[in-house]
């Protein structure tokens, strides 16, 4: 950790050092220069104020042993069992980066009555599977769940685990990440691993901006959530390789204040994320009426309506139907995206798609670099001339 200190003795004229600021961080209270919540560590007072008047002080950071850490590891998502797709998406991503520093793929399966169903997981290349198989952990509490999975970090220490970002992966993994003091990088969109296991976390930032990339270089375990969709899951094979350890915890670990009568399973939606095909309106739709034009062209192609951010600010669409990291991520077989810019966080959320087909006015829109077909035009000419040759070709 970093840090600035104020040395009041050498500061000759306060305002003078006040005004160097940018940011309105240093402030006077009670005749002292002091810094504020407001400092950005931009270091002006440093190189630009009289000389000793504030120091960067930069704390010896602790090494850790890095060799006593070893593997990928997935936190196996599932309600009831049924294990949630994006785990065998996290099972690939972890092959691939467990290959590069030549490291095992583990799992962490936690639950009631699973012991049967982990053996699917040994269809995917994972080199072990730790069950923790008890009573306790038959519903979702995250008292006895975050227990377990702190137990299996301190037997296997595993270099870094990866986590659906689904609604129980983002309550453990903050939890484990708190615990292990280390780092926890959310909705990651890309992966990749140095050759001295540091983990490479890549992620938009500053509203999609940039894209930032993220290490953790000074502590063990790196943790990651990844979103359904993002990643690709291996084939599964015929063969099983690989083994199930079965795991046990003290009883008194697995105690929680909360009791669970039952689960209630929600109605089944067809939503966006697990469309075949998607058309998608953006900021070039002028009215909330114009929609019905989109949602017809979506009509005869049997594809799901969507859109992005403004539309939803607008309040002309429901939250459900947003592309993006602030929605869903999708992966279509094919997406027509119409008045749509390609902003970092729309495209991040379905880059992955087998076929993007785009439509703008602007030839230089970002949209355009991932899109595989375009048209430049205007998606109030060029959409109802399409939905007329579909209509024309379906007639025929």
């Amino acid at each position: 950790m970093a840090r600035l200190v104020v040395n009041q003795k050498n500061i000759p004229n306060n305002e003078e050092l006040i005004k160097i600021c940018p940011f309105g961080a240093l402030e006077i209270n009670d005749g002292k220069v002091e810094i504020n919540g407001a400092c950005k560590m931009c270091k002006l007072c440093v190189k630009k104020g009289p000389k000793g008047a504030v120091e960067y002080i930069e704390d010896e950071v602790k090494s850790i042993d890095k060799s006593l850490w070893k593997g990928i590891a997935v936190y196996v998502d599932h309600v009831n069992g049924k294990i949630h797709p994006v785990t065998y998406e996290l099972i690939g991503k972890a092959r691939e980066l467990a290959e590069k520093i030549n490291q095992p793929v583990y799992c962490v399966f936690i639950g009631r009555k699973i012991s049967d169903k982990a053996q699917e997981l040994l269809h995917y290349g994972v080199d072990k599977v730790f069950v923790y198989d008890e009573e306790e952990l038959e519903y979702f509490r995250i008292e006895p769940y975050a227990a377990a999975f702190e137990d299996f970090i301190n037997n296997i220490k595993p270099a870094a685990i990866l986590v659906g970002a689904t609604t129980i992966g983002r309550s453990l993994a903050p939890r484990m990440a708190a615990r292990f003091r280390t780092g926890l990088t959310a909705d990651c969109t890309i992966l990749d691993i140095k050759e001295n296991t540091d983990l490479v976390q890549i992620r938009p930032a500053f509203g999609g901006n940039i894209m930032a990339q993220i290490v953790t270089p000074n502590s063990r375990p790196q943790l990651a959530t990844v979103r359904y969709k993002v990643m690709t899951a291996p084939k599964r094979t015929n063969e099983i390789s690989g083994e199930i350890v079965s795991c046990n915890i003290s009883k008194d670990k697995l105690v929680s204040g909360i009791k669970a009568l039952e689960i209630k399973p929600k109605d089944t939606e067809v939503g966006i994320s697990d469309a075949e095909v998607i058309v998608a309106a953006g900021r070039g739709i002028k009215s909330e009426k114009d929609l019905s034009m989109i949602k017809e062209l979506a009509n005869l192609l049997g594809a799901e309506f969507a859109c992005t951010r403004p539309l939803i600010e607008s309040g002309w669409v429901d939250a459900k139907r947003q592309i993006g990291l602030s929605g869903r991520t999708v992966r279509p077989r094919l997406i027509i995206t119409c008045g749509i810019s390609g902003a970092v966080q729309f495209s991040a959320g379905m880059n992955n798609s087998d076929y993007i087909f785009a439509i703008n006015t602007d030839e230089k829109a970002p949209i355009f670099k991932v899109a595989h077909y375009g048209i430049v035009g205007n998606i109030y000419e060029v959409i109802p001339q399409l939905i007329e040759k579909i209509k024309m070709s379906k007639e025929a």
